[in-house]
Parts: structure tokens; C-alpha cells; sequence
């Protein structure tokens, strides 16, 4: 096969060859309304486009009546930051930001658009993004590297009346948060007094401390490890604001010390950080939750070898209990986008992640090995989004009233099966 000059020669299971074959790309674009008549033409364009334009410029409200807005999410990226690639630059990020707009619309019926924007200026970025913001429903920041995103996502948050999520912070701290209750739930836990280590202290570390401190995990019990070690007291060298909040008191400087007496960790840091001396002196029942992807911090069949009352979790697909941002973000969004919510705040992530490990308990194969709901239960759907819109309703984070959840569940069901 040839495509755009790149002769492909692997298999039909490459994914290169995937990528490459026709149709091009992971998505397209069709009409939804009738347009094979002059009639059809005329109503579609010129002159029956007037109309509705004239009612939106009367009443900016009406836009999401008339158009596709109230249903459509940007997927918007500057390559900065991508999976376990680094900063490959805007077009490069193209085919995973593609992937992402084809979740959102198998598993949230959520028509999407990627955006990959050419700048790692954060001003030029915020500004091209707000200017088109009058476009969508909702955006969706993507692999964009810490501490940049901290900036671009507040300030988007602040300058738009639209969710603004960056799913490699919120979405992955949502999900681990979904998971630990259920791990919690396994080994009877008590939140106050469990000690967690986060290893790794970029986007996805910093909100999985905060979703956790906001949960009610006690600062005192978490211990965030990155580069330099230990955050605590003793460290001289510059740390950001942002880590600087998870800064301890303790004499606790390297990541093995850390985990002596850890009852948790959560790896968003790196390949075979862990070594199975560390799993031997976490307490009993300790749970790991080893995300890096392509290779976990520690191998999974090493890690329970080494202790057999481990609770584990991986990033990965082809091993049990995948802690996956697609648990979250589409029905996070499918929620925040019907009630029509200002931002996806902190209660909405907690309800999502309640429901998540709610529908994870309520699985027949519920226990060690399966205490995460698998991506394809096709009740994540009405019960995470009904979940996100309620919190949206109860944290007056919209105009709707919870009248609006009378027929929400019912409504999800039938108009996104």
C-alpha cells in the first residue's frame, strides 16, 4: 500500500497499517440533516442559514438550539507532553488526539474535534484557544506538560464560561480515586490514618494528591516523591508552587524511605522505579497502582510474586484492574455537558469516582482482581453521567434545578444506546 509517499509493508494487525489504511485518519465528518435536494440546500445554506443567525445574534443562548455546539468537545493539544513520548510537537500528537475525539464519541456520543496548536508559549496558547472558544460545548486539554498546564487550564477556566478539563491531571486523578475507595473498601481501610506515597509530581501526581487531600486523605499521611525525592522540609533546591504544597516535615529523603510503612502507592513517574525490597516493607495488604505506560514502575507478575496480598492496579489494558482515564472523562463530560455546567469542579470528580467504584463493587467478579469496572460495562454511561450532572445541580455549578434529573437516567439510556 502506498499513502502520501510512505510505502507501509507490516502486517494488517500494525498499527501503523491501521493508521494508514482508508479512510484516512480515526474519524469523519457527516451531515446529520437531509441534504440531497435544492430544498435541502437551501435550508441547510443559503438563504435558510439566515435565520437561525439572526435568532443567535438576538440571543446567544439560542446557538446551542441551532447548532452542534452544546454536543461538541475540543481536544485541544500543543504535543508537549504525549503518552510516554515526550514533547513530539503538535503534529506529531495528531493520531492520539484523534484517538481521543473517537472515544468521546463511542462512548459518550459526544461529537469531538482535535486541535493541535503549534506554541509552547502559554500566552499564545490561552489566547488561540479562548478566541475559538465560542466554537464548543466544552474542552478537553491533553498532553500538555506540568507546570504549563497548571497555567493554561486556570486560565482558560477563568476567561470561558465552558468546562475546561485537562484529563492527564483530573481524569487520571478521578479514576485512581474511583479505584482506592474499592481497594480501601478490600483491605477496610480507614482513610484518615492511611499512609500514601505518590511517586511523580507532574500533572497527573499533583492531581491525584489534590483529588486525594480533597477526599479526605489526611496531609500528614502523603508523601510525594519526585526527581530530586522526597518533598519535604530538608530540600534546597527549587521546587514550584504547585509541588511545594505537598511539602512534608520528615526526615524521610528518598523514595525507598518513603515506602517503609506505606500503605499505598500511586506510580505516574516512571519504568521499574519500584524494586520488590520496597513492596516487602509496605504494611499489609498494600495497594500499587503502577501507571506508567509502556512499563509500570514495577513488573505486575514481579509484584505479586513478591507479596501475594497485593492489591494491584496497572495503566495497561492486558493486565486486571486498568486504571484508564476513559472510566471518566467522556461521561464526565456527556454529564457536564447536559446540565450545561460552568466548569467540572471538585464535587463532580468525587461523584464521578463514586460511581465508578460503585458500579466496580456491584460487578459479580468483584475482589482482588477485578475491583475496577471494566471500560466496556456499558452502565458507566447513565450512572457516571447522571452522577456528574447531580453534582453539577447540588454544587450550583449550573442554572438547572435537580428537576433537570427527573428523566436524565431514562433520557441517557435511550438517546446514547
Amino acid at each position: 500500500m502506498i499513502t502520501s509517499g510512505f510505502r507501509i509493508t507490516a502486517s494488517v494487525d500494525n498499527p501503523l497499517n491501521y493508521h494508514a489504511r482508508p479512510p484516512r485518519g480515526k474519524y469523519e465528518i457527516r451531515p446529520t440533516k437531509p441534504l440531497k435536494t435544492k430544498e435541502d440546500l437551501s435550508l441547510a445554506y443559503s438563504p435558510g442559514v439566515a435565520q437561525p443567525c439572526w435568532e443567535i445574534k438576538r440571543n446567544e443562548m439560542y446557538v446551542d438550539r441551532y447548532t452542534n455546539k452544546a454536543n461538541t468537545v475540543a481536544v485541544v493539544t500543543n504535543g508537549t507532553a504525549v503518552l510516554g513520548l515526550g514533547n513530539i510537537g503538535a503534529s506529531a500528537s495528531k493520531p492520539v488526539m484523534e484517538g481521543k475525539a473517537v472515544l468521546f464519541k463511542e462512548f459518550g456520543n459526544i461529537d469531538s474535534v482535535d486541535i493541535e496548536v503549534d506554541t509552547e508559549n502559554i500566552v499564545e496558547f490561552v489566547n488561540c484557544v479562548k478566541f475559538l472558544g465560542k466554537s464548543w460545548g466544552g474542552i478537553n486539554l491533553e498532553d500538555i506538560r506540568a507546570p504549563d498546564c497548571f497555567l493554561i487550564e486556570s486560565r482558560l477556566q477563568h476567561f470561558m464560561d465552558i468546562p475546561v478539563f485537562h484529563d492527564d491531571q483530573h481524569g487520571t486523578a478521578t479514576v485512581v480515586l474511583a479505584g482506592l475507595m474499592n481497594a480501601f473498601y478490600l483491605t477496610n481501610r480507614n482513610m484518615r490514618t492511611t499512609k500514601v506515597v505518590i511517586c511523580g509530581a507532574g500533572a497527573a501526581g499533583i492531581a491525584c494528591g489534590e483529588l486525594l487531600l480533597e477526599y479526605g486523605i489526611s496531609k500528614d499521611n502523603l508523601i510525594m516523591v519526585d526527581n530530586g525525592g522526597v518533598i519535604n522540609h530538608n530540600r534546597k533546591d527549587y521546587i514550584n508552587g504547585w509541588k511545594d504544597k505537598f511539602r512534608q516535615v520528615t526526615d524521610k529523603n528518598t523514595l525507598e524511605e518513603a515506602m517503609n510503612g506505606a500503605d499505598v502507592f500511586i506510580g505516574v513517574s516512571g519504568s521499574e522505579v519500584l524494586n520488590p525490597g520496597m513492596l516487602r516493607s509496605m504494611n499489609d495488604h498494600p495497594i500499587v497502582f503502577a501507571l506508567s505506560n509502556p512499563t509500570p514502575e514495577i513488573n505486575p507478575k514481579k509484584a505479586k510474586a513478591t507479596r501475594d496480598d497485593i492489591i494491584f492496579a496497572t495503566g495497561r489494558s492486558d493486565y486486571p484492574n486498568q486504571i484508564n482515564n476513559v472510566l471518566c472523562f467522556p461521561f464526565i463530560f456527556r454529564g457536564a455537558l447536559d446540565v450545561k455546567a460552568r466548569t467540572v469542579n471538585t464535587a463532580m470528580k468525587i461523584a464521578a469516582a463514586k460511581a465508578i467504584a460503585r458500579l466496580g463493587r456491584n460487578c459479580i467478579e468483584f475482589g482482588q482482581e477485578a475491583f475496577v469496572p471494566d471500560i466496556f460495562d456499558d452502565r458507566l454511561l447513565p450512572e457516571v453521567s447522571y452522577a456528574v450532572a447531580e453534582a453539577a445541580i447540588l454544587s450550583n455549578n449550573t442554572t438547572n434545578t435537580i428537576e433537570f434529573l427527573r428523566d436524565y437516567k431514562n433520557d441517557l439510556l435511550k438517546e446514547h444506546s
